[in-house]
């Protein structure tokens, strides 16, 4: 009897594509690409600046090397610009009994609240960089209550977002509280103070799409 042989035969080698013949996918423009020159959605030409805020401005470029995009989006008027940077900085940078950070730390949990874009990329990135600590900047703008913060820390963001979310519920309790883990009157009055600033501009920032400084993305982190 014959024997037969396999007729299978085996499949066809690929063929080799010169590397040379691939072309590269497109890079998509980063999603910020535009966020330095577009600041606002509203059409408001730049006014000439007063003598205060051209030196303002200056010191701004020198001391943290660009000038934020807030006191830009402000500048088509000087009497607001003037009177936001007046109470921004007597708020975040002024005598307190509170820290610097613990200021921004309420800036960007009323901020996520508010879920304001600008307010979180701004102020989150001041979180990181007071604190040198990354990760507490993402939870305080992801979920403030994540973060293993103290009583104190802790009391003072529950104040804050209850008078974001739900002011007209603020009562009696509420400023106990604050005291029992060591606020002083006018402690409180400066948390109160700090939350209704950044809920005013959160709005204003949200109302115009207000775009922050494209640096403000890598500050902080490692």
């Amino acid at each position: 009897m014959a024997s037969t042989k396999s007729t299978t035969k085996a499949p066809p080698k690929p063929k080799l594509t010169s590397a040379r013949s691939i072309s590269p996918a497109p890079v998509p423009p980063s999603p910020t690409v535009d966020d330095d020159t577009h600041i606002v959605a509203l059409d408001l030409p730049s006014a000439e600046l007063s003598p205060a805020m051209q030196a303002y401005f200056q010191k701004c470029q020198e001391k943290l090397g660009f000038v934020p995009n807030v006191l830009k989006a402000y500048a088509f008027d000087m009497a607001k610009l003037e009177a936001f940077v007046a109470m921004y900085n007597d708020l975040m940078l002024g005598p307190s009994g509170l820290s610097k950070l613990e200021r921004e730390m309420i800036a960007v949990a009323v901020s996520s609240e508010n879920h304001c874009y600008y307010c979180l990329v701004a102020h989150g990135a001041a979180v990181r960089v007071l604190s040198g600590d990354p990760a507490l900047g993402e939870q305080m703008a992801m979920n403030y209550r994540a973060a293993r913060l103290s009583p104190r820390q802790q009391a003072m963001l529950d104040f804050a977002v209850k008078l974001t979310e739900e002011p007209w519920k603020i009562g009696d309790p509420d400023r106990e509280g604050l005291r029992g883990v060591g606020f002083s009157e006018r402690d409180i009055f400066d948390i109160s103070a700090v939350a209704g600033f950044f809920n005013m501009s959160n709005r204003v920032a949200s109302a115009t799409d207000m775009r922050p400084n494209t640096v403000y993305h890598g500050q902080g982190r490692p």
